[in-house]
């Protein structure tokens, strides 16, 4: 493929040529069933490739991100509507998408990035969380905590009862999520977070694109919106965040470890948290939930009273694989960890995984000076 011949407002990714070949599959197979931009180009540049999209932004057919419409809303009560529009158009897109190429597949006949590649025996999760390195420290237990040592303990979160044994939890995940189990799935983008969603409807970065399981799908959207958009991403990742959100306006608030109390004698670490979050943030999580409940989960072969439960090997690779743990703080891990273990019992916790305490709205005074002009 070659350069457009006529000049168009361009978003340009320079590649490796096997990732750039896989980005236009990702595209081409995306584009029969969602709103995406114009493949502009293709050219080789020196050892890589360059890849050109239609800016939507230049262009005027989208004006926010999903990100930013969550944070604007989190300030303006008044764009709250925006948020449920978008989420909505999101989950109907999915549903078009399982319409015109959902079908049963084995896993490995998925776009392995963002679970085969990940969960594999030696992969990313085992060198991050089980080579028995990784601790909390003194500040937040007392004395240094090796995580290996956690294994066989009880965490008590915010008062209920759950065995925590990480090698398993990890063990569980590699055999429910085994090459060949088959799962609903479809021509999807393969990655609905915040950065990669812009409103209205436009599917941006195909990476992953390709045939995805529709349950990894609510699984990645769940967790982007409860953990990481609004805390580890702008914590732990803030080059990411300002590079790719054009609002990037700060959390107006994040989780917040209260309590900590670790009992070696009778092998138990008691956590006490509280997960605040805006308004647009809650009004994003909560439409969500609705739509998997109603309609998502139905078309993803899942049970819409138990979808948690059934994505929750998911949720695990979502939770663990994507932010190094040496990264974070022991507060911050030690919350991670909280909701790993909400995940792994949802039977016992019922919907306190997805629980949020709203926040109440900052006002227009929380906007930085260079983005007012740019909130369309």
């Amino acid at each position: 493929m070659n350069t457009p011949t006529t000049a168009r407002p361009a978003f340009r990714k320079v590649l490796d040529p096997a990732k750039a070949d896989a980005e236009v599959r990702g595209w081409q197979a995306a584009a029969h069933a969602l709103p995406v931009p114009d493949l502009l180009g293709r050219v080789q540049l020196s050892g890589k490739h360059l890849v050109a999209y239609e800016d939507v932004f230049a262009s005027g057919r989208c004006t926010m991100l999903l990100g930013d419409v969550i944070a604007t809303a989190d300030r303006d009560p008044a764009a709250l509507p925006r948020v449920n529009a978008l989420i909505d158009a999101v989950c109907d897109s999915l549903l078009d998408a399982v319409s015109a190429s959902g079908h049963p597949e084995p896993l490995s006949a998925c776009v392995p990035g963002l679970y085969l590649d990940r969960i594999r025996p030696g992969g990313r999760i085992d060198t991050w969380y089980l080579s028995g390195r990784l601790a909390i420290p003194t500040t937040c237990t007392g004395s240094p905590l090796s995580l290996s040592t956690l294994t066989g303990h009880t965490l008590i979160v915010n008062g209920i009862a759950l065995r925590f044994d990480l090698p398993s939890t990890v063990r569980e995940a590699r055999e429910a999520l085994y090459p060949g189990r088959r799962w609903i799935t479809a021509l999807t983008q393969g990655d609905p977070t915040e950065p990669n969603i812009a409103d209205p409807l436009c599917w941006l970065d195909f990476e992953y694109a390709g045939r995805n399981t529709i349950a990894g799908e609510i699984a990645i959207l769940l967790w982007y919106l409860l953990g990481m958009g609004g805390w580890l991403v702008p914590t732990y990742q803030p080059d990411v965040y300002t590079r790719t959100l054009p609002l990037h306006l700060p959390p107006v608030t994040t989780p917040h470890l209260e309590h900590v109390d670790h009992v070696e004698r009778h092998r138990r670490l008691e956590i006490r948290y509280t997960w605040p979050v805006g308004a647009g943030r809650q009004a994003a999580i909560t439409r969500l939930l609705d739509r998997v409940r109603a309609d998502l989960a139905p078309a993803a072969g899942l049970n819409p009273d138990r979808f948690l439960a059934q994505i929750r090997h998911f949720l695990t690779l979502r939770i663990l694989g994507v932010i190094p743990p040496a990264r974070l703080t022991g507060h911050d891990l030690l919350l991670l960890l909280a909701k790993l273990a909400e995940a792994q019992h949802p039977e016992a916790v019922g919907e306190v995984f997805t629980r949020t305490h709203p926040a109440p709205a900052t006002g227009p005074d929380d906007w930085t000076d260079d983005d007012h002009s740019r909130a369309a």
